[in-house]
């Protein structure tokens, strides 16, 4: 069975909407059972090889934070919080869509959790109060995109596994265009909101008890677990696992100071989190045998030259990359492209003379384009489970923010120093 035939098998079997994982394992078994120097008993070896990683752990850890997170009440605290602080000015309760999205997303991780919190909680706010649907919905959408920027993102995780990067690198390259999405969202809602009348009293920070100090010192104690995690790493004192670890533990702690954890939610919580994480690892094992075999046929080395026979400017190659990337992001789920592509992807980078970091944060972005683009769009889904609204209406309010992203990702491309690079 040729490479290419297995590749095309993928292709239908995820065309026929197979999960991810069946669509990576089936053509490999395949592959093995016919490839006469290899054996299907070889599976199970890479397999088990694909899961066998301590970095691998804060996948779980990563996760299993942003869930506890949201069930010890720490996002209506940011919101309320934000609420009173920025709610009474012009277009107040855009810039708390995005403020509130800042701090979620210091201990979510991932844009589908920030999307599905913001939506259950911003966005009847924002209607109720006469803001346009439409932009709502977007800003909404929008924002969730800076949550896997910004440590602990899930998809940094996976990509600095995948390519041999350092999750810490990573982490700090992904600071700067977290800020820049922040900074042109907020001038988006200025203008947006510049003819809205300001808010008053009576319409903005009625639910929010006692005084702006009392709540400040209430809200005070979350801060303190992207303090936990990246000060930990930055400083040394942990590993990625080690510092996902300590954050879960915070924030359980602190869920119990503010009694907002019930046996019934607590369990809730570790269900889902271990029902996402059962099907992200299913991924990442299926995906390393895939990738192996890629290796075993030097399918990368070969990507490679075929690329620098198309182009040996770095700039040509980075258009198309992104090009390939938009196109991916919009028809697979992040980790599983990350996790099939950038085996092949990442020795272009050296190829090119490319920082594997930079490529890191030019593959992860592209891809969360892709969560606001159809057919697949898992933000979009998401925000229509939590909203009630339908996929179309949530399609046509994201359009606007399109060119936002673009212009982002263009400065991500060609602009290091935005990185933190030379």
């Amino acid at each position: 069975m040729s490479i290419t035939l297995m590749v095309l098998l993928v292709l239908v079997l995820i065309g026929l909407r197979f999960p991810v994982a069946y669509a990576l394992i089936i053509p490999s078994l395949i592959y093995l059972f016919l490839e006469p120097a290899t054996s299907v008993g070889m599976a199970a070896q890479r397999l088990t090889a694909g899961a066998n990683s301590f970095a691998l752990l804060a996948i779980p850890m990563f996760i299993l934070l942003g869930n506890f997170a949201n069930a010890a009440g720490l996002t209506d605290r940011l919101f309320n919080l934000t609420n009173r602080l920025l709610g009474r000015i012009r277009g107040g309760l855009g810039y708390v869509n995005v403020a509130t999205s800042v701090g979620f997303s210091l201990v979510s991780g991932a844009a589908i959790s920030d999307a599905a919190t913001m939506g259950r909680i911003q966005v009847p706010q924002m209607i109720a109060r006469g803001y346009d649907k439409h932009f709502t919905l977007g800003l909404t959408a929008a924002s969730s995109l800076i949550a896997p920027m910004v440590p602990p993102s899930i998809p940094a995780v996976v990509y600095a596994i995948t390519a041999g990067v350092s999750v810490s690198a990573l982490f700090v390259a992904g600071i700067f265009p977290a800020a820049l999405i922040t900074l042109i969202l907020l001038l988006y809602v200025a203008w947006r909101t510049r003819k809205m009348p300001k808010e008053t009293g009576d319409q903005v920070g009625s639910d929010s008890k006692g005084s702006l100090l009392t709540q400040l010192l209430a809200t005070l104690p979350a801060a303190g677990a992207p303090v936990v995690v990246l000060g930990g790493i930055l400083g040394g004192f942990f590993t990625p696992t080690e510092a996902a670890a300590a954050g879960v533990v915070y924030v359980i702690l602190l869920g119990l100071l503010y009694r907002s954890f019930t046996i019934a939610n607590f369990v809730e919580t570790l269900k889902n989190a271990t029902s996402t994480t059962a099907s992200i690892m299913f991924i990442v094992v299926a995906a390393a045998l895939f990738g192996w075999i890629l290796a075993y046929e030097r399918v990368p080395q070969a990507m490679a030259e075929a690329a620098l026979s198309l182009t040996a400017n770095p700039f040509v190659f980075l258009i198309i990359l992104n090009i390939i990337l938009l196109i991916v992001g919009a028809i697979l789920e992040p980790t599983a492209a990350i996790l099939i592509l950038v085996p092949v992807l990442a020795p272009m980078a050296s190829v090119y003379g490319l920082d594997p970091v930079h490529m890191g944060i030019i593959i992860i972005f592209n891809l969360m384009i892709g969560l606001l683009t159809p057919p697949v769009g898992l933000v979009l889904f998401v925000l229509s489970s939590t909203t009630g609204y339908k996929i179309s209406e949530i399609i046509k309010s994201v359009i606007p923010f399109y060119g936002i992203m673009i212009l982002v990702l263009m400065a991500i491309t060609f602009v290091p120093l935005i990185l933190g690079m030379s």
